[in-house]
């Protein structure tokens, strides 16, 4: 009998983030300040300092501290590589075999607990006691909540209005850790005003941002921490693939293929990162697919140039694959895919041929059918940005079948979907 579920033991957790940097095919293009230097200023001042620091080291591999990997396993850390076998029965496939990576199985649902504990843990080392944030789909805004209050720190939350206003029961996950949550566009920073005077009532990622950079720039004893695109981020996420290059190197297996979804790019690096080094270094033949929406394909229809990361301009600007700053994208129930930009990381490799990319129509109705068959053969509930992944991977597995190849693909269950019911409702079963 196959066992279907690969675990690690909490001993095995690697010690070790891994930095791509180094290996990068050409040097990462540094960010840029159309002024006089005061936007890169402006972060250093508002970042979280070790994580400013990390963000341009050029380790390869950097020490999780002790205690953080403490918080790690206190959070389920090793999460469990699972074989998708009945899945693969319903597809029918004989040739290709399907494994997840369960990042939804944090205390919050997804993967962003990851970053979100390292980025609390070291604001409370630099003597931080408040933590300011954006969120799209609400699971960072819930991650950075949790870890703020574990660590002994306060948190203060600017949610994308349009999903504000119907996920109420995580809005309350929220309140539950304390955070301050406030719709965004709001009424509380100029960012927020001006958003409101152009008339953009459902909000966006990016004017997101440009409210938290603003409103702790004002704050004393502040940070500004970010979920997703930098550095240091797509480091800390590292911690889920070494994990599973641990979890296949048990089963003598490697993935072909690697899926996840792309919004920023925070999952679809902290799976595929810690693979594409075996593939840059050429011991490894891989294909890495990013599976996006089509009200934000930035790897698809992005321009590769310097662009800022938010709105009102806070930001420096960095190079990526973007729509630009001020793109107005329509709501989707996988809002956390809806951001006008990838990665700087992601995009370099995208830009040298490393990553696909393929994005879903808007309506979203391919998606959900592909979740609620992940539902009835895996048992799991995944989030709406998951299922993209799930989507990807049934058509690529399809399409690897019919032409009878033996392929392994790996894909990352970001999150899970029990605070996401409505959207399952409104796309499913609506008429």
């Amino acid at each position: 009998m196959f066992i279907d579920r690969v675990e690690l033991e909490p001993d095995e957790l690697p010690k070790k983030w891994y930095n791509i940097l180094p290996d990068l095919p050409e040097p990462l293009p540094k960010p840029k300040d159309p002024g006089d230097g005061s936007k890169i200023k402006f972060m250093e001042e508002v970042s979280i300092p070790e994580c400013w620091r990390q963000e341009f080291t050029e380790d390869r591999f950097v020490d999780i501290p002790e205690e953080l990997r403490e918080l790690y396993i206190h959070a389920g850390r090793p999460r469990p590589l699972y074989r998708a076998i009945r899945l693969e029965r319903a597809l029918g496939l004989e040739k290709v075999k399907i494994f997840y990576k369960r990042e939804d199985l944090s205390p919050t649902g997804s993967h962003k607990v990851n970053t979100a504990l390292a980025q609390a843990y070291y604001a409370e080392k630099a003597g931080i006691d408040t933590l300011v944030t954006e969120t799209g789909a609400g699971q960072w805004g819930t991650a950075l909540s949790y870890a703020a209050r574990l660590n002994g720190l306060n948190a203060v939350v600017f949610w994308v209005r349009s999903v504000y206003n119907w996920k109420r029961e995580r809005r309350t996950f929220m309140k539950l850790y304390g955070a301050k949550v406030y719709a965004s566009p709001s009424k509380i920073t100029e960012a927020g005003k001006k958003g409101l005077e152009r008339g953009e009532k459902e909000g966006s990622l990016g004017l997101a941002i440009s409210e938290g950079l603003e409103y702790a720039s004002k704050m004393e004893n502040a940070a500004y921490a970010l979920g997703s695109v930098l550095n240091h981020v797509l480091l800390h996420q590292t911690i889920i693939g070494l994990e599973a290059k641990k979890q296949f190197e048990k089963i003598d297996m490697y993935p072909d293929v690697i899926i996840a979804c792309l919004g920023g790019g925070s999952n679809f690096g902290g799976i595929s990162l810690p693979f594409m080094m075996d593939v840059l270094r050429g011991d490894k033949e891989i294909r890495f697919i990013a599976a996006q929406s089509m009200a934000a394909p930035n790897l698809i229809e992005g321009i590769y140039d310097y662009d800022y990361g938010d709105v009102a301009e806070y930001t420096p600007l960095m190079k990526m694959y973007t729509l630009g700053h001020k793109k107005r994208m329509p709501p989707i129930k996988a809002d956390g895919l809806r951001y006008h930009a990838a990665a700087p990381i992601i995009s370099l490799l995208r830009h040298h041929g490393y990553i696909e990319a393929k994005a879903y129509p808007i309506d979203e109705k391919e998606i959900f059918r592909a979740a609620k068959l992940f539902v009835e053969t895996e048992g799991w509930l995944p989030a709406p940005e998951s299922s993209y992944a799930i989507r990807a991977a049934i058509d690529t597995a399809i399409e690897y079948e019919r032409k009878g190849e033996e392929k392994i693909i790996l894909m990352n269950i970001s999150g899970h979907g029990f605070l996401d019911l409505y959207a399952y409702r409104k796309v499913l079963f609506t008429k």
